[in-house]
């Protein structure tokens, strides 16, 4: 039971945690991309995987749910 506790309490991973705080800032997938470090491509799938975690359509979609959920601060 412990461990589904912890898995629903931890949905996104640490790197897609950190896009969306920086999605949240207004940064534009090029942004963000240069400031992790990693390609575009890579931010663009964090930010799918993450939609497709929380079962939305959308970044917006996706910001707001994460934000209800209090795993994203504005």
């Amino acid at each position: 039971m412990k461990e589904s506790e912890y898995n629903s309490k931890q949905i996104l991973t640490k790197r897609e945690k950190e896009v969306f705080e920086l999605l949240v800032q207004d940064k534009t997938t090029r942004d963000i991309a240069q400031e992790l470090f990693i390609s575009e491509k890579t931010v663009r799938n964090h930010i799918s995987n993450a939609m497709q975690k929380l079962g939305v359509k959308g970044r917006s979609q996706a910001v707001v749910e994460l934000l209800r959920m209090g795993e994203l601060k504005l």
